[in-house]
Parts: C-alpha cells; structure tokens; sequence
C-alpha cells in the first residue's frame, strides 16, 4: 500500500511545489503549479496542499476548496510529478483526500472534472466512485462522488 502525507503549500515548500512537472504529453491536462498556488491566494477558499511520500520526498500538488459557481466541494488540482507517476500516488492522495472531505459535516457530495482525453484519471475517479454528472465546465468533465 503506497502512504502519502499531505501539507500546506508554504513560504518553505512552494518552490520545490512549482518545480514539480508532468510528462510534455500531459501538461494539456492541468494547469500548473504555480499558478494553482496564486489562484489560491486570490480566492480563500482553495486550499493548495503538498504531497509528499513515507520518505519525506515532495512526489505531487493537490487542490481542493469549493467553487462559487456551484454546491459541493471541489478536487480541484491533482498532479503527481511525472517521475513518480505508477507508483500508487493518485489513487492514495485521492483515498485520502476524500477521506478527509467527507468527515466534514457540510460534505454531501465532491465534484471534480478532467480533460476529455485523460483516460488514466477517468478510470481512477470511476473506480473510486465517482459518477459523471453530464455536465462540461471549462472544456472538462464533471464527476461527483456522493455519500
């Protein structure tokens, strides 16, 4: 079982967060780091967080906050560095992730959406639950997983 940790992005962590990168073939995919990290420090809500591994190394960028277009919390950033890709973090950081959304009282549902042509993510969201909403937003597929 892979073990992940994750930790807010700070003042110490954010340049090693940024330096962070998916293979050339999936930088269509998601938006970087860094301009995850300053969309954060303009809307509150978002909650930038670090992934980091059971030997301390920083392996992915995780996002998560809410959508004022919509109801729900929102996964809004996933991105595992590209040389630590098959290895087991996506699936844990989104264990996670969830686990950690869903103890909140107001959770009732989690969205998240993906680029049509990502088909490794598809499959991991669908076998974590998710469920497409048959709605597009920003090009991206819609999918919610409810308790």
């Amino acid at each position: 079982m892979t073990t992940v940790y994750l930790r807010e992005i700070n003042r110490d962590n954010w340049k090693q967060a940024i330096r962070l990168d998916v293979a050339p073939e999936q930088k269509h995919f998601v938006a970087s780091n860094l301009y995850s990290i300053a969309e954060a420090i303009f809307n509150p809500t978002y909650v930038p967080l670090a992934i980091y591994n059971e030997t301390e190394t920083m392996v992915g960028f995780l996002m998560y906050g809410t959508n004022p277009d919509n109801d729900g919390l929102w996964i809004l950033r996933l991105m595992v560095d590209q040389q630590y890709q098959g290895r087991g973090y996506g699936r844990a950081v989104m264990e996670e992730i969830i686990r950690r959304l869903q103890a909140k009282p107001d959770c009732r549902e989690i969205f998240t959406s993906y680029e049509p042509g990502n088909h490794v993510v598809a499959r991991l969201y669908r076998s974590l639950g998710f469920e497409d909403t048959g709605r597009i937003e920003d090009g991206e597929l819609v999918v919610c997983l409810r308790r």
